[in-house]
């Protein structure tokens, strides 16, 4: 062999490690396929621009820049932190309605999921005047429409600061820790029903209305805290579980002129919940969002802010739940955009202002997705939905009277949109399994892509010299006949004349989806590294599961967990009898809703399964919160049986495989009482198991080294026993 031929093979060889290289728990975990994106990406209002939070790494210093919609260029820096000593990194920021002043949230400390505290500065991008506006932390500043104060919350109370006096009037004075909140969601809305501000300023600055919780009579739940003291803390809240008592809630309006507060007429409901309020564009009418308890009656009041009296302009009613969302839009008559389950997929409505139907927007047999706005000029609607098949997403324009629909993204995956202020363009986002998330300018007659923001092309470059397998999306179907959606991961050397075991996920619950055509994810990565060290990776969405249609998505209403355990044990039957899978070897695993389903999995399926992980499961729907459960469920009260029948605790005895029980000692959403109370029954039937618990962890079970941690104990448990 001649040198010429000598380094040709070793060039070769040098390729063929270079080209397989795989993928390490720490890599996933250490930022390695991190995509690089648009962070605080915000489209202004009075001109045709966009903000972006950028991190400026040479300087060590963040900044708020400002860009054109039309050529991408930036403009102008509103604010760097380098330029004003003693301002600390800035988390996020909000503008007042005319642009000029800015607040920005610094040092913010984490409540619950959504809920925090900061410390609050007030820039003005005119004078350049930086101030901090107080010497101590608040929650969710707003600005009044006419930019004139801030109204905020601090220790459950409501105050409103005057920008020009910098005098400060407290509204509230009875908000106290664990028995009354005003102004901010209590625990259980905040988780089920996803918002934190429950306040909101009239159109014209002189009023604001806001929720008062009641939350003296909500059971509380304590949390020991270990951190490294000599003593453990206890963290109390107040969290209902299913069937226990909520928080009485009022609505109530504040006159800014008077700074006196009427309480709103609500003597027509008992146990109901306040699901959202917004004022109207009209300054006098106030709108809000109020369910029963079932959640399955809505009723749509628009409040005299003068007088305090309501009247119901819409109502929605189902035969299982109704779904809250953000939709609502009014329109400058105030007739108003709603989205709605009612013809079986969730699609646009238009509404006169008194709540008349004027016209279903979209239709067919697909939902959409997200409603990104509507531009009163032409009277279009932008929207995303599933047109193009269930697993993506695509963005669409249509005219407010259902015609002229264009669709406005190309691939085959995952699109989305941020609108400029005039409609005229957009920042399209578009991902799919194989390939990272791309930021592009498009115009927004025909989607015309004008420019590449974003493309990640070093990311799509590095995950090359791992030759990663991918996603292959099918149809699975069961034996009962029931099409599934469903993806499989395979090593990147299959053998189809080889038996291989299989490691199945899911999650499962109401609504969800994991079979999605998207970007690749943390998880994701594992599952290949699972792939490259010889496990076929599954993943099938089963009834309950969503963007099919109310019927796929509510069939397992009053009984969480039966059809969705039937599926999956269905789905993974339907695999084992694949010619390349080792029937013998199928393992399945899930956090919280998916950690419920890989515990029942096992057990239910215990001829099937050989093994499952559960991370911070629901064990038991009694130990779970009111709104969420409820919804599906019922209280236990009504359906003792829906509860206990599907609750993996009461399933212990069937336990064959090896499970694996993993949970956070400080999870607030689904509490370890969960998996003691699992274990134990679990001990009591002689059963063996292995466990992890995480301590101070909360239900994301993360922080420091934890995640690598974490996914490298499940890595070991599924090479012992798969």
């Amino acid at each position: 062999m001649n040198s010429k031929q000598v380094t040709v093979l070793f060039l070769f060889l040098c390729f063929s490690v270079f080209g397989q290289q795989k993928i390490s728990v720490e890599e996933i975990y250490n930022g390695t396929f991190r995509a690089q994106g648009m962070d605080e990406l915000q489209s202004m209002k009075n001109s045709n621009q966009y903000t972006v939070l950028n991190f400026n790494r040479a300087a060590r210093s963040m900044q708020i820049d400002l860009y054109d919609f039309a050529t991408l260029k930036k403009t102008s820096t509103l604010i760097d932190t380098k330029n004003h000593s003693g301002l600390p990194m800035i988390d996020s920021y909000t503008f007042d309605a005319a642009e000029k002043n800015i607040l920005l949230a610094c040092n913010t400390k984490q409540i619950f999921r959504h809920s925090f505290t900061a410390d609050y500065y007030l820039y003005n991008t005119t004078t350049k005047a930086l101030t901090k506006l107080f010497d101590f932390q608040v929650q969710e500043p707003t600005f009044s429409p006419d930019g004139k104060k801030i109204a905020y919350a601090k220790e459950n109370n409501l105050y409103v600061y005057d920008i020009d006096s910098k005098a400060t009037v407290q509204i509230t004075t009875d908000g106290k820790k664990n028995a009354v909140i005003n102004g901010i969601t209590d625990w259980v809305y905040e988780e089920e029903f996803a918002f934190v501000r429950a306040f909101d300023w009239s159109k014209d600055s002189k009023k604001l209305a806001y929720i008062r919780f009641d939350e003296s009579q909500v059971p509380e739940f304590s949390m020991s805290m270990f951190h490294k003291d000599l003593y453990p803390t206890i963290e109390t809240f107040k969290y209902p579980k299913a069937g226990e008592k909520n928080s009485l809630v009022s609505l109530h309006i504040y006159d800014a002129a008077s700074k006196g507060t009427q309480k709103v007429d609500l003597g027509n409901y008992n146990d109901f919940y306040i699901a959202r309020l917004k004022w109207t564009n009209d300054a006098n009418v106030l709108s809000a969002q109020v369910l029963n308890r079932h959640q399955n009656n809505l009723d749509l009041l628009f409040v005299d802010g003068n007088t305090g009296a309501s009247k119901v302009v819409l109502n929605e009613k189902d035969k299982a739940y109704v779904d809250v969302t953000d939709n609502l839009t009014f329109l400058k008559d105030n007739s108003f955009i709603w989205t709605s389950e009612k013809d079986g997929f969730n699609h646009i409505y238009l509404y006169d202002k008194n709540g008349k139907l004027k016209n279903q927007v979209t239709k067919g047999n697909w939902e959409v997705t997200n409603y990104y706005g509507f531009d009163e000029k032409t009277n279009t609607i932008f929207y995303q939905s599933v047109e193009n098949g269930s697993i993506n997403r695509d963005v669409y324009r249509i005219g407010l009277n259902g015609k002229n629909k264009v669709r406005l993204s190309t691939g085959t995956g995952t699109s989305g949109a941020t609108f400029s202020p005039n409609f005229q363009y957009f920042i399209g986002t578009f991902s799919n399994a194989t390939q990272p998330v791309s930021y592009t300018l498009n115009e927004s007659k025909a989607g015309k892509q004008l420019q590449v923001i974003e493309n990640n092309a070093a990311l799509a470059s590095k995950l090359k010299t791992y030759d990663l397998p991918t996603k292959e999306f099918f149809v699975l179907k069961t034996e009962k006949g029931i099409e599934l959606n469903a993806w499989m991961i395979k090593p990147k050397d299959f053998d189809a004349n080889k038996k291989y075991p299989v490691f199945m996920y899911q999650y499962s619950g109401p609504g969800s989806q994991q079979v999605a055509n998207q970007g690749i994810g943390s998880n994701d990565y594992w599952f290949m590294m699972l792939a490259q060290q010889g496990y076929i990776v599954a993943c099938v969405d089963g009834r309950g599961t969503g963007f099919k249609g109310a019927d796929f998505k509510k069939v397992t209403q009053l009984q969480l967990g039966k059809y969705e355990v039937e599926d999956q044990i269905d789905a993974a039957k339907v695999i084992g009898n694949y010619s390349f899978v080792d029937k013998s070897r199928i393992g399945i695993f899930g956090w919280s809703y998916g950690g419920f389903m890989a515990s029942n999995c096992l057990l239910k399926g215990n001829d099937v399964f050989k093994m499952a992980i559960a991370v911070a499961p629901v064990t038991n729907w009694r130990f779970y919160d009111s709104i969420y459960t409820e919804r599906y469920m019922q209280t236990p009260q009504e359906n003792a049986s829906g509860y206990d029948e599907n609750s993996p605790i009461n399933h212990v005895d069937k336990l064959k495989g090896k499970f694996l029980l993993i949970h956070g000692s400080a999870d607030d959403n689904v509490h370890v009482q969960n998996s003691m109370q699992m274990m134990e029954a679990l001990i009591q039937a002689n059963k063996q198991f292995d466990s992890q618990i995480y301590p101070d962890k909360n239900h994301g079970i993360y922080g420091g080294k934890t995640r690598v941690q974490l996914y490298n104990k499940m890595t070991n448990f599924i090479k012992e026993n798969l």
